[in-house]
């Protein structure tokens, strides 16, 4: 006799285990987990390069202790704009040295690069580092201005490198005469692009390109005069000014 047959029964399926939503992740934990850095936005961008430039403008005329309403005045923003960005007048200073410095150096860099002779070079660089402003940075490097700052310090030793990079190719050229250093360069640019304080002084920019266009025709090789001294280098310039 058969046994009768008994159909399997399949256990029915377990419930699926519950699963909650993620939760929405913050843009800084996104920024963390890329190891990205978030962007500034650009409006912010642009109103720390005005504000630097402004400031730099204020800095050559009525040196470091211009007063902060007039550079965010000629910034074109307003004072909480300003204090957002830089906290303090010592936080602003060392941002605008350092803004300075590297543009000048990029300048050199750009100069170097792009002319058709080293002389060309040398000269498109001087006008342009007084175009920037670089006889500010003589008054702010006064008592209390941390020339230590690892910033400033990187930044100095690039500025360095790029001008004697451009000096050296003007002398091995026999374009440039070879009695000078960088310092020499330095000493004039500034002093020749830095208008006397105060507001009286109106439109030197002129008078600034034209004798800085002078002091290069004076170092044009062969040299037509025998140099007082020796040539000062930029190391030169930082022992005297310690």
């Amino acid at each position: 006799m058969k046994r009768p047959t008994t159909t399997a029964v399949a256990a029915p399926p377990a419930p699926k285990a519950a699963v909650e939503p993620a939760a929405p992740e913050s843009g800084r934990s996104r920024a963390s987990r890329e190891g990205a850095v978030p962007r500034p936005r650009a409006d912010a961008v642009r109103n720390r390069e005005r504000i630097l430039a402004a400031a730099r403008e204020a800095f050559v005329e009525f040196g470091s202790s211009a007063p902060l309403d007039e550079v965010a005045r000629r910034a074109g923003i307003g004072n909480a704009t300003l204090y957002r960005h830089f906290p303090d007048r010592e936080t602003l200073v060392h941002h605008v040295v350092l803004f300075t410095t590297e543009r000048v150096t990029a300048s050199a860099e750009a100069s170097l690069a792009e002319e058709p002779d080293a002389f060309a070079a040398l000269c498109r660089f001087t006008h342009a580092a007084a175009d920037e402003r670089i006889g500010a940075l003589c008054p702010m490097l006064a008592d209390g201005f941390d020339r230590d700052h690892p910033e400033l310090l990187a930044a100095s030793t690039a500025l360095a490198a790029a001008v004697e990079t451009l000096l050296a190719a003007g002398q091995e050229a026999g374009l440039v005469r070879a009695d000078i250093g960088a310092g020499d360069l330095m000493v004039a640019l500034s002093q020749l692009s830095r208008p006397l304080p105060g507001t009286a002084c109106f439109d030197t920019d002129s008078f600034a390109h034209r004798h800085l266009q002078l002091f290069l025709d004076g170092l044009r090789a062969p040299a037509r005069s025998e140099l007082p001294g020796s040539a000062a280098t930029l190391e030169d310039l930082t022992l005297k000014t310690m």
